[in-house]
C-alpha cells in the first residue's frame, strides 16, 4: 500500500524445527499506531526483529518506510527507532551522556549531540535527572530514557516491543502520555504489548497474532463489537451444572461460539446480541433445570476478544 509506513506479506521464520512465523500479514498506515497482541511465543518479537532488520525472514516480503527490509536494510535502519523489551541504556553513564553517546553513533557533531540530548531530556521530563547515573533511575525513568534514545535521529517509524512491561501503573501511564505525543507529532508506531488495556487506549488498530499467524486485525471497537453487543456472565448454583449449561447453550446458540466455562467459579460467559437473546438464554437454562444465582451484563472488553480469538485459533 502506497500510504503504508509498514507493509508485510507472508512473513515466515523458523528456528530449527520450530516455526515461529507462518505467513504474517501486516499493514500500518503512516501516522498511526498498530498494537500487536499475542500470547508468549506467538511471534510478536520475531516480527518486530524482522521489520527492524535484526533478523532475516525465511520467506515473504516486508517494506518499512518504503524500503525492503532485506535488500535495503541500511535505508530501513535510517528511518526507524527501536525500543526493545529490555532497556539498553548504560547504567554507568548519566542520562545526558547516554543520549550524547547515541547521538554520536548517528554521526551528529558534538554541538548537535548536546543540543539533541537537551531537547530529548526536556521532552521526556528527564532534565532534572540529566546528570544522574542511569543506574540510579527508577524503572519508569529508565524506560523514558530508553525511548528518548530511540528518538535521537527523529525517526518517522518507531518499534516499541513491550515498552511498559514491569512498570508500576503510574510509570505506565506516564509512558502512555509520551507515546500519545509521539503519535500526535506524526510518528508511525508498531507496539507489542502484554497489556490489553494499553492496546485499547493507544491503538488505532489491533492485530492479534497466534501460532505465527495474524488471526484478527481491526479497530479496537470493531473487535469488541464482534463479541456481541453485551457480554453476559452467569454464576450457577452447582459446579456440575456448568458443563450442562455449556452443552445446552452451544446447541441453542445462534453461532455456536463465544461461550466460556469455568467450573471453579461456577461461571458461564457468552455474548448476547439483544434483549431477546438474553431472555432466550435464561429461559433455556430454566427449562434444563439449571439454577442461576447471579447474572452480570456488561460491554465486551479486549480480554474477551483476546481469549475468544486465541482459543478459537488453538
Amino acid at each position: 500500500m502506497r500510504d503504508a509506513a509498514i507493509h508485510a506479506r507472508g512473513l515466515r521464520k523458523s528456528f530449527g524445527a520450530t516455526q515461529v512465523l507462518d505467513g504474517v500479514d501486516l499493514t500500518v498506515p503512516a501516522g498511526s499506531l498498530l498494537a500487536l497482541l499475542g500470547p508468549n511465543g506467538s511471534g510478536k518479537t520475531t516480527t518486530v526483529r524482522i521489520l527492524a532488520t535484526l533478523l532475516a525472514p525465511d520467506g515473504g516480503t516486508a517494506a518499512v518506510g518504503g524500503h525492503d527490509v532485506v535488500r535495503e536494510g541500511a535505508a530501513v535502519r535510517r528511518s526507524i527507532g527501536l525500543t526493545a523489551q529490555h532497556a539498553t541504556v548504560d547504567d554507568l553513564l548519566t542520562g545526558k551522556e547516554n543520549l550524547e553517546l547515541f547521538a554520536g553513533l548517528y554521526h551528529l557533531g558534538r554541538r548537535a549531540a548536546r543540543r539533541r540530548a537537551a531537547e530529548l531530556l526536556d521532552r521526556f521530563d528527564l532534565t532534572t535527572a540529566a546528570d544522574r547515573l542511569a543506574g540510579t533511575y527508577s524503572g519508569g525513568m529508565r524506560r523514558r530514557l530508553d525511548l528518548a534514545a530511540s528518538m535521537v535521529a527523529a525517526p518517522r517509524i518507531l518499534f516499541l516491543d513491550e515498552p511498559t512491561t514491569g512498570l508500576d501503573p503510574r510509570s505506565r501511564a506516564e509512558l502512555w502520555t509520551v507515546i500519545r505525543e509521539l503519535l500526535a507529532s506524526g510518528t508511525t508506531i508498531l507496539l507489542t504489548t502484554q497489556y490489553l488495556e494499553e492496546a485499547d487506549r493507544l491503538a488505532d488498530r489491533i492485530a492479534v497474532i497466534h501460532g505465527g499467524r495474524i488471526v484478527a486485525d481491526d479497530a479496537p471497537a470493531a473487535l469488541k463489537h464482534q463479541m456481541g453487543s453485551e457480554r453476559l456472565t452467569l454464576r450457577l448454583a452447582r459446579p456440575e451444572d456448568v458443563s450442562r449449561a455449556g452443552a445446552a447453550l452451544s446447541a441453542g446458540a445462534e453461532d455456536g461460539t463465544g461461550i466460556r466455562l469455568d467450573a471453579d467459579t461456577r461461571e458461564v460467559a457468552l455474548a448476547v446480541h439483544d434483549p431477546d437473546h438474553l431472555r432466550r438464554t435464561l429461559d433455556l437454562l430454566h427449562r434444563e433445570g439449571i439454577t442461576v444465582e447471579q447474572a452480570d451484563l456488561r460491554t465486551p472488553t479486549l480480554d474477551d476478544v483476546f481469549f475468544e480469538l486465541t482459543e478459537a485459533a488453538a
